[in-house]
């Protein structure tokens, strides 16, 4: 069953500064539009249609069918999508988006991580499928725009007319990172009303509006993990057991594993080998179903290339800039040089050596607050 509150009364409560942000941009769009809002049934989402509702917009809620089973996007996420549509009294539909996510994101994922990378699910998802089938389903329709729940915002350069795409005000929660790889066409239709806000403001909100999933608790973990349990228990499912070696950078076997899969570049614990210091996974190779392991020392790196670059908020740059990068979600940015070898592929040299580079994760660059592009690692240059 999904999650189920009692309808909580609207209360008298003034709206929130970040609301009042996103009330006042919304309601900047001339004219009426028809909005798609893809909801997953968590609070996020329903407080973008709550508000877009509130500014004006025709809302029909859309939900996609990603897999069977639990899991904040599937079954409970469909009945919870479902009670808000009908709470704000707005239409639902609900598109059966499973055969593209086994193709687009699941059988990726499973094919990555054999071959020892660890792939990024979330942006290829957002590209891939939720953005590019809500938007084929919204202009079948007629409608003008999606919204979605995302803390980042857009805006249009004054001069070049494209769509920027900037960080959440909220940084703690800025989701911009899994965004860089949406294409400007995308860009074009898509509206993200929590930009403004940050998460309290949006529980303020919810709460305001009297939203039944106000008080829900929000999802920690990927839908796949929620899914299977964790994701040992996903690759498990997917993926045989291949006994294997654990080695030195010399080539030293100190110790066994069941499958590449299990293992992430930087991963101390759990590794079940006895060594007189500390070991980290540095490279799994699986051609030869090898973890390789070293001291922290020797896990650094001064550089990585990256390819299948998307440039967001500017056009590919032809000779090198300076960006801030983050490597992976919830890591710091940090500054480097970029140098292009073309416009989808670049290397990038680090101000200060940066530990555990993982291959398949994204690497995405930042000017401040904008998000300039991105693209996946491909491997450790030195």
């Amino acid at each position: 069953m999904g999650f189920h509150s009692p309808a909580l009364p609207t209360t008298d409560a003034p709206i929130t500064e970040g609301g009042r942000r996103a009330m006042a941009l919304l309601q900047q769009w001339p004219g009426k539009h028809h909005v798609a809002v893809g909801l997953s049934g968590g609070v996020d989402s329903s407080l973008t249609a709550a508000l877009l509702q509130e500014a004006g917009w025709s809302v029909t809620g859309v939900t996609l069918w990603l897999m069977k089973g639990r899991g904040a996007c599937c079954s409970d996420g469909l009945v919870d999508a479902a009670g808000i549509c009908e709470q704000l009294g707005v239409p639902h539909q609900i598109l059966d988006a499973r055969q593209t996510f086994q193709e687009e994101v699941v059988d990726v994922l499973v094919e990555g991580y054999g071959q020892g990378i660890t792939p990024l699910p979330c942006s290829r998802c957002n590209r891939k499928v939720k953005v590019a089938l809500l938007l084929e389903w919204a202009q079948e329709m007629g409608i003008s725009h999606l919204a979605t729940g995302h803390y980042a915002r857009l805006r249009r350069h004054p001069h070049s007319g494209r769509m920027e795409l900037l960080r959440g005000r909220d940084r703690q929660k800025d989701q911009s990172y899994f965004l860089y790889d949406l294409l400007q066409e995308q860009l074009e239709q898509l509206v993200f009303p929590l930009g403004e806000l940050s998460k309290a403001e949006t529980r303020t909100e919810a709460q305001r509006h009297g939203l039944r999933t106000a008080a829900k608790p929000e999802s920690q973990d990927l839908c796949l993990v929620e899914h299977y349990g964790s994701m040992s228990a996903f690759l498990d499912a997917h993926l045989p057991s291949k006994a294997g070696e654990i080695v030195l950078k010399d080539g030293t076997v100190v110790g066994s594993h069941r499958g590449v899969q299990h293992f992430t570049i930087g991963q101390r614990r759990g590794l079940g080998v006895a060594w007189h210091e500390p070991l980290h996974v540095v490279h799994l190779d699986g051609a030869q179903n090898q973890v390789v392991v070293a001291p922290r020392r020797e896990a650094m790196d001064w550089d990585c290339a990256v390819d299948a670059i998307n440039w967001v908020s500017m056009e590919a740059p032809i000779a090198p800039i300076e960006v801030d990068v983050q490597v992976r979600y919830r890591s710091a940015p940090m500054a480097a040089q970029l140098i292009p070898d073309g416009p989808t592929q670049a290397r990038l040299v680090f101000e200060t050596p940066q530990f555990s580079i993982t291959p398949g994760q994204a690497a995405v660059f930042y000017r401040d607050e904008l998000l300039l592009g991105g693209g996946l690692i491909k491997g450790r240059m030195g």
